[in-house]
């Protein structure tokens, strides 16, 4: 690699290492946003609610890469991301110094969504000009090597998070954190940001760009050029089912949801949840350069390939496990009493209003919400029309209550007593015992699943890249990857755990992933190319 390539690689991984630590901090904080903004509803709704703020940046994603995949595409690789940059920098800012619920009332929660939306959309600029702008600098037999370090910044910039989320923790009381303290990773963007301008200021314009420039060889309607001729259309389609989705929902569940399924289900602290997670990105990280590098030899496709595949056939077996080394007396109580909510369907609420318009106060969603806040999984069984709810743990059964009833007061008195007494007694844990948990074990699991996320990711931006023609290739592969990793993969943490809270199995969320890995890998085997050998200088 030339000195030149280096600073090329460099430059372009460090800012976007910045960009993703942007926006990756807020989702690593979840659980303290459903406290500060989203006051008033119950305690699974808000945190439900905080992840679909999370996504929110997610959704917007595409709309970022139609924006500035088309200006990239018509006025330079450089200069765009250099803009989507400082969009994202000054909005995380401006999350630092948000007022809370209950300052601002109703206010704060749309402030928040603004601000993550304005961070969908930067991001949405941001990959699709770095893997560009790398891969076009780079030698021909080298585009997975070098664009490998592009996809190591995803969890380069999570992983950069939860440390300094540890650091914070470590000096501020956890008080004083969840009450003022979250704010400081968002403080400190404001340093990283000057750095990246700073950084990518001194960077210039791609060669292939440029050459196209000088030889008026550029598309003059770049959207319309990638996705009105159904010559490339149907290379985008397939780039997004065949390609993109399947890499999303493998990506985030190894390292965002894991994180979730760690402080959400198995009610680890959320201070050892972060070491763990960062103890796996540290065995999984070196991986997206080393699939990357591999892909130059061996072909993209059947990396990718076998990354979707093994996470379709192992992420419920891998799950049980962390189950079993991160909360053993949580897995020991399901197995000698296990809980049974039965009650009669039609009782029974989806437990999911965000704005707080609807009460769940039937006997059966008094009885779920409860072992829901409790993190008990459950199973559930039909009673007869009319019958009243009740829970059973192992041989004892506590008997629900109707919320709008005359001695509602009372009852919840009872009930809470009678349930708290009978999970107890069948010894299920309040939160996970720091001195049983396993983490050698935890940590390993969870770096399986982060290679599981490398095979997938680290070659896809070289696959992007070669799939397309120059003079729309920002536009071409931004919309399918950003529809990929917003839509499919960023709504995966929330769509999981509601999954889990309105059927009480604590593994149902996967079936997300693992359906959507498992239609990817056939797609993809059946309809994608192989493109290592693709020269990528022609403009179409």
């Amino acid at each position: 690699m030339s000195p030149e390539e280096r600073r090329v690689v460099f430059a372009s991984s460090l800012g976007t290492m910045f960009e993703w630590y942007d926006f990756f901090v807020y989702g690593a904080l979840a659980a303290i946003f459903s406290r500060q903004f989203f006051a008033g509803v119950n305690d699974t709704a808000a945190f439900i609610f905080a992840l679909l703020v999370f996504a929110a940046g997610f959704a917007v994603r595409p709309f970022g890469a139609l924006v500035f995949g088309r200006l990239g595409d018509l006025v330079g690789r450089k200069y765009t991301f250099l803009v989507t940059i400082l969009i994202m920098g000054l909005s995380t800012v401006f999350v630092g110094v948000l007022p809370t619920y209950e300052t601002a009332g109703i206010l704060a929660p749309i402030g928040l969504v603004a601000l993550r939306m304005l961070q969908g959309l930067a991001i949405g600029g941001e990959y699709g000009g770095a893997a560009t702008y790398v891969a076009e600098h780079a030698p021909a037999g080298k585009r997975g090597a070098y664009t490998s370090w592009i996809q190591m910044t995803a969890t380069a910039g999570l992983f950069l998070s939860l440390l300094v989320i540890l650091g914070c923790r470590a000096v501020i009381a956890p008080d004083a954190f969840d009450d003022w303290g979250w704010r400081v990773p968002f403080l400190m963007s404001a340093l990283l940001l000057a750095i990246s301008v700073w950084i990518r200021l001194k960077l210039d314009e791609s060669p292939i760009f440029k050459r196209m420039q000088k030889e008026g060889k550029g598309s003059k309607s770049p959207l319309r050029d990638s996705f009105a001729r159904w010559s490339n259309l149907k290379i985008v389609l397939l780039a997004l089912f065949g390609l993109s989705m399947g890499e999303a929902v493998v990506w985030y569940t190894g390292q965002f949801y894991a994180l979730i399924f760690l402080t959400q289900v198995l009610k680890v602290e959320p201070q050892t949840a972060n070491i763990l997670v960062a103890g796996g990105l540290v065995i999984g990280t070196p991986f997206f350069v080393i699939f990357g590098w591999l892909s130059d030899h061996i072909g993209r496709k059947p990396i990718i390939m076998a990354g979707c595949l093994l996470a379709a056939l192992t992420y419920f077996p891998i799950f049980k496990g962390i189950t079993h080394y991160a909360n053993p007396a949580l897995e020991l109580a399901q197995m000698s009493a296990p809980v049974t909510v039965v009650a009669d369907p039609k009782g029974c609420s989806f437990q999911f209003n965000p704005v707080g318009t609807a009460a769940f106060t039937s006997s059966c969603d008094v009885a779920k919400s409860a072992l829901v806040k409790r993190g008990v999984p459950y199973d559930n069984e039909a009673a007869p029309a009319g019958a009243p709810t009740e829970i059973h743990v192992g041989g004892v059964v506590i008997p629900s209550f109707d919320a709008k009833g005359e001695n509602a007061k009372a009852e919840a008195a009872a009930f809470e007593e009678a349930l708290t007494s009978a999970l107890a007694q069948a010894r299920y844990p309040a939160k996970a015992d720091p001195q049983r948990i396993n983490e050698a074990m935890v940590i390993l699991l969870i770096g399986i699943l982060v290679i599981f996320g490398a095979l997938t990711y680290g070659p896809i931006a070289a696959m992007l890249v070669e799939l397309f023609p120059a003079r729309i290739r920002y536009s071409s592969l931004s919309l399918p990857y950003h529809i990929g990793n917003g839509w499919f993969g960023g709504f995966m943490p929330p769509v999981a755990f509601a999954v889990i809270a309105a059927t009480g199995n604590m593994y149902d969320g996967l079936w997300y992933p693992v359906i959507i890995a498992a239609v990817t890998f056939v797609v993809g085997m059946l309809f994608l190319p192989e493109t290592k050998d693709r020269s990528i200088h022609h403009e179409g």
